[in-house]
């Protein structure tokens, strides 16, 4: 294995003028543990075409203690794995995401290793192990419940259609472990996922200017932001995910690019836009994935339905205030984390109910009550005894909740449940059918048209079930969540007890959010 520390000297091809820069491990704290050695003033195009220094650019290394970074913060079957391949004499490395994670003090929502051994030595060294994927094959370690993603460095380097002829030439005299590692990176789509992770060495390796963006909080593509975008679309959501949990910004070549090429996501398969839209809603950082799709344009290609709500609130693409779609999804944020994720079927339901509202609004108290039923498993006798004690106010600011009745009997409330339960279904359907979707933003013929749908029956049928039971009637056998303790692993796996409990505590702390009172007092 090549340590920094030893130091060399590399020419570096970038398609500009050839540059020289050299590295070493340094031992300081944070951001002074950054150093590169004797780089000259040439000049390489940067963002927008402007000159940049090669030094804003340079090869780094950091020493992982000095940035915070401790083996305890590694998920530990992720050890197992990087103990099992270096036992075997194989380099081991954490790539990606989790290494900016790891640097940012924040959880990995996974980890992924890269490793010189091919994937059948992979096989070879596991007992639970298998080559998945035939385009880009990695092996998927299995070790008790949880699955670890290996790739190989050689099969990365196979499987890239990228021309590095262009980007890059072998670097004459440049050590062969720092030009596998380069070479990698490079593949990579964002600066910020383009570190490298040596947990044995306590290196960190930064070739693309990772470090720097991290300090900046900045999305950036590695390559040209049109390039990467055209080569893989899918970036597209991926960057407005990170930006969205992390609350950095794009730079101004990445968000004109997100912003011109929004219509190229449609090119997707639909089971690959379900997945980086689950990302996006389902592990805490929803509310800012909303803001995000919606200012550069997405929304009304994705989620034409919710697009057509922005617009008739009056949205601005860079608006600061908030509404009830929002606010829903600003509280299951507060519920989840990268590591603690509900199943899809909660926030396709909250989209339905959110839209039931929107084509009917209704009495606060018929809400909540539809909320407790939910959570009971449709007792609704039980949910209105309870929705009678209800003393807190309402919020006030959103349209979607009428003016509340002076008097309602409990039948009628009752009925009056059972029919926005039917109304949160036709939404529902209305949401999977192409032909409403596709008219949805029918009244602005300045947006974009989209029928996109990429909700599956399967996760249909599991979002009706959530709330079917109001319509007939509280379920045998099921047991109510009771207290507010979270079963995450459950919640994942789209527990009807752990679904129900958080949707009716979304729902109920939307209506009836706990410091109301308290902002009410203050004004």
């Amino acid at each position: 294995m090549a340590i920094a520390g030893l130091g060399f000297a590399c020419r570096s091809y970038l398609p500009f003028r050839p540059l020289i820069c050299c590295f070493r491990k340094v031992r300081r704290s944070s951001v002074a543990a950054v150093e590169t050695l004797s780089q000259p003033k040439e000049l390489v195009k940067g963002e927008n075409h402007e000159l940049i220094s090669f030094h804003e650019i340079g090869w780094k290394t950091l020493n992982s203690k000095d940035l915070g970074i401790t083996t305890s913060m590694i998920a530990k079957p992720t050890r197992v794995v990087l103990n099992g391949l270096r036992r075997k004499g194989y380099e081991v490395y954490l790539v990606g995401g989790c290494v900016r994670d790891l640097i940012l003090q924040r959880t990995p929502k996974d980890f992924d290793i890269i490793t010189s051994a091919e994937l059948r030595e992979v096989m070879r060294t596991f007992s639970r192990c298998e080559i998945v994927g035939r385009r880009f094959p990695i092996c998927h370690v299995h070790i008790d419940d949880t699955i670890v993603e290996v790739s190989s460095f050689s099969t990365s380097g196979r499987k890239c259609n990228r021309d590095f002829s262009y980007f890059f030439k072998r670097p004459p005299g440049c050590d062969e472990h720092d030009f596998v590692r380069w070479r990698n990176c490079l593949q990579r789509d964002f600066t910020i996922n383009g570190l490298m992770f040596d947990p044995y060495a306590n290196i960190v390796y930064d070739y693309m200017g990772g470090m720097e963006d991290l300090k900046k909080a900045k999305v950036r593509t590695i390559i040209p932001a049109t390039n990467s975008f055209q080569e893989d679309c899918a970036r597209i959501l991926r960057a407005v995910r990170i930006a969205a949990r992390l609350g950095f910004r794009f730079t101004r070549e990445t968000a004109h690019s997100v912003k011109d090429l929004s219509s190229s996501v449609l090119k997707l398969d639909k089971g690959r836009i379900l997945m980086e839209m689950n990302y996006m809603l389902a592990f805490g950082s929803a509310e800012a994935s909303f803001r995000l799709l919606w200012k550069f344009g997405l929304l009304e290609i994705l989620l034409p339905i919710q697009a057509a709500y922005f617009v008739s609130q009056g949205f601005r693409r860079r608006d600061k205030r908030t509404n009830m779609l929002l606010s829903l999804f600003s509280n299951l944020d507060r519920l989840l984390a990268p590591d603690r994720p509900c199943h899809s079927s909660l926030w396709v339901v909250i989209l339905a109910f959110h839209k039931a509202l929107v084509d009917q609004p209704r009495d606060p108290l018929v809400v909540a009550t539809f909320a407790l039923a939910v959570h009971s498993g449709g007792d609704l006798l039980e949910a209105v005894n309870i929705a009678r004690r209800i003393s807190q106010p309402h919020d006030l600011s959103f349209f979607e909740l009428s003016e509340p009745q002076t008097s309602i009997s409990d039948e009628a409330l009752m009925d009056a449940v059972v029919d926005l339960a039917a109304s949160v279904k036709a939404a529902l359907s209305m949401m999977t059918d192409e032909s409403f979707v596709s008219q949805a933003m029918a009244e602005y013929p300045q947006a974009p048209y989209s029928d996109l749908v990429f909700i599956p029956l399967a996760l249909y049928l599991k979002a009706c079930r959530i709330f079917e039971c109001i319509r007939v009637g509280k379920e045998k056998g099921f047991a109510p969540k009771r207290g507010r303790k979270i079963n995450y692993e459950d919640l994942a796996l789209g527990s009807l007890q752990e679904v129900r409990h958080l949707l009716a505590r979304v729902v109920f702390d939307t209506v009836y959010p706990p410091n109301l009172n308290r902002d009410q007092n203050n004004t």
